[in-house]
C-alpha cells in the first residue's frame, strides 16, 4: 500500500469505474481551456497586428507649436502613424496669422536631427475641388517633388516632374472615378481656381501618422505655393529615423534647439502611441479571458462535486485500506492523483481542441491567421492547459482532506 504507482492505480480505478461521470467532469475543464486559450490566440493576433501595422511608425516623433506660442494649430497632415519618421507640425497654410514652421526653424530641426534621419518640409491644407461633374473636398500637400518617391508608392502612372501634374490617393481615386490624366479644378469661385491633371495615382497607405494619402491630393510645393501662398511657412516638417532608438535622443534635440529661451514647441512619441494601443488590446485581451475563466470555475465546482461523491461512496473502501494500515498521506494522494487525472485529460483535449477552434477564430475574425503559429499566440494552449489542470487539483485538496481524515472505525461502519 506504500507504493506510489498502487496508489495512482486505485485512483485510475475510481476513475474507469465511473467513466461518464468523471468524462462530463471533465468535459468542463475541456470547454475552460478551449474558452481561454483561444481568446488569448485572439488577442494575441491582434496585438502582433497592430505591431506590424505599426511598426513602421514607432519610430515618428511629432513636434507642434506650443498651446501659448501660437493662435491656432490644425494642419490635415496628421492622421495617425505610419511610414516613420518626426512630424514637426503648425497650423494651416492659408493664413499667416496661424502657427507654421518656418525655414529658419525648419533648418534648426534639421541640425537637430542631424545624421539620425532625413529631413523633409511639407504644406497641407484642406480645399474643395472638382473633376468633371463631381465636386468635394480633400486635404491638399505640398512636397518638394525631390522626396516624393521615397514617401510613397504608386499603383500606376508616375510621379510629378517640376512644377506640373498631381497625385492622388487610392481612396480618392475610387471615391471620384479618378484616372490618369484626369483633370482637377482645386479651389472654388471666391478664391479662384488651380487645375492640375492626375499624373499618378498612390498606393493604399491606410493609417498613417506623417501622411494621410489616401484621401489626398499631392502637389509639387511651387505648384502649392503659388496659388496657396505662404511660401516658406511650412505646416509640417517630417524626419524619418533611420532608428526607433533614436527617437528619445532626437526629441531631446530638437526640444533643446527650438525651446532654449522659452517653449515654442510640443513633442510627443509615435512609440508610446504603439504602447498605448498595444496595452489596451493587452487589457482587453485579459479581460475576455476573465470572462472565459468563469467556465473554468463552473469546471472547478463539478471537479469538486465529483470528488466529494467519490469520497462519500468509497467511505467504507477508505476505511478498510486505514485498516490495513494505509497512512493518511496515500489516502490524500490517491484523490489528489484521481483529481489530477481528471484535470490533466481534460486540459489535454482541450489544448488540441484549441489549437483547431483557436484558428478558425483568428482567421474569421482577423480576416487572417499570419501571426497563429508564432510563440506568442500559441503559448497560451500550454498556459491554459496548466490553469486548467492547477485548478482541478485545487477543486480535489479538500475531498482529498476529508477522505484522509476520515475515522478507520467510523468509515467501516459506513453503508
Amino acid at each position: 500500500m506504500r507504493s506510489g504507482g498502487l496508489i495512482f492505480q486505485l485512483a485510475a480505478r475510481s476513475i474507469r469505474l465511473n467513466l461518464l461521470r468523471s468524462f462530463l467532469a471533465a468535459l468542463g475543464i475541456v470547454i475552460g481551456v478551449i474558452a481561454i486559450a483561444a481568446m488569448g490566440m485572439l488577442g494575441a493576433n491582434m496585438t502582433l497586428m497592430v505591431k506590424d501595422q505599426m511598426s513602421a511608425m514607432g519610430n515618428v516623433l511629432t513636434v507642434s507649436p506650443d498651446a501659448g506660442t501660437s493662435s491656432s494649430f490644425g494642419g490635415g497632415g496628421m492622421g495617425g502613424p505610419q511610414g516613420g519618421g518626426v512630424m514637426i507640425s503648425s497650423g494651416s497654410s492659408s493664413s499667416s496669422s496661424k502657427s507654421y514652421i518656418s525655414t529658419s526653424q525648419f533648418k534648426e530641426i534639421t541640425n537637430a536631427v542631424g545624421k539620425n534621419g532625413t529631413v523633409y518640409a511639407l504644406y497641407t491644407t484642406s480645399d474643395a475641388f472638382t473633376s468633371g461633374s463631381k465636386e468635394g473636398r480633400t486635404t491638399v500637400y505640398g512636397l518638394d517633388p525631390d522626396v516624393i518617391p521615397g514617401l510613397m508608392n504608386l499603383t500606376e502612372g508616375a510621379y510629378p516632374k517640376g512644377d506640373t501634374g498631381a497625385l492622388v490617393g487610392a481612396t480618392l481615386a475610387e471615391r471620384f472615378d479618378l484616372t490618369l490624366g484626369s483633370k482637377l479644378k482645386i479651389g472654388s469661385d471666391d478664391e479662384g481656381y488651380l487645375t492640375v491633371r492626375v499624373s499618378g495615382i498612390i498606393e493604399q497607405r491606410g493609417m498613417s501618422f506623417d501622411l494621410n494619402t489616401d484621401n489626398a491630393v499631392i502637389l509639387p510645393e511651387k505648384s502649392y505655393t503659388s496659388f496657396f501662398g505662404d511660401e516658406g511657412h511650412y505646416n509640417q516638417v517630417n524626419v524619418i529615423l533611420k532608428n526607433v532608438d533614436d527617437a528619445s535622443a532626437t526629441s531631446t534635440s530638437i526640444t533643446d534647439r527650438l525651446n532654449a529661451k522659452k517653449t515654442q514647441v510640443r513633442v510627443s512619441d509615435a512609440s508610446r502611441m504603439l504602447s498605448s494601443i498595444t496595452s489596451t488590446v493587452g487589457t482587453l485581451t485579459t479581460f475576455v479571458m476573465a470572462i472565459a475563466g468563469i467556465s473554468l470555475l463552473v469546471a472547478a465546482v463539478s471537479i469538486f462535486n465529483v470528488m466529494m461523491m467519490s469520497v462519500t461512496e468509497r467511505v467504507r473502501e477508505i476505511g478498510i485500506m486505514r485498516s490495513l494500515g494505509t497512512q493518511k498521506g496515500e489516502i490524500l494522494k490517491m484523490f489528489v492523483y484521481e483529481a489530477a487525472v481528471l484535470g490533466f485529460v481534460g486540459a489535454l483535449i482541450g489544448a488540441i481542441a484549441s489549437f483547431g477552434i483557436g484558428y478558425l477564430v483568428v482567421a474569421s475574425l482577423l480576416g487572417g491567421a499570419t501571426h497563429f503559429f508564432e510563440a506568442g499566440s500559441l503559448i497560451y494552449l500550454p498556459e491554459a492547459m496548466l490553469v486548467g489542470t492547477v485548478i482541478c487539483v485545487l477543486s480535489g485538496l479538500y475531498p482529498a482532506w476529508r477522505a484522509s481524515n476520515l475515522d478507520p472505525i467510523e468509515a467501516l461502519r459506513g453503508e
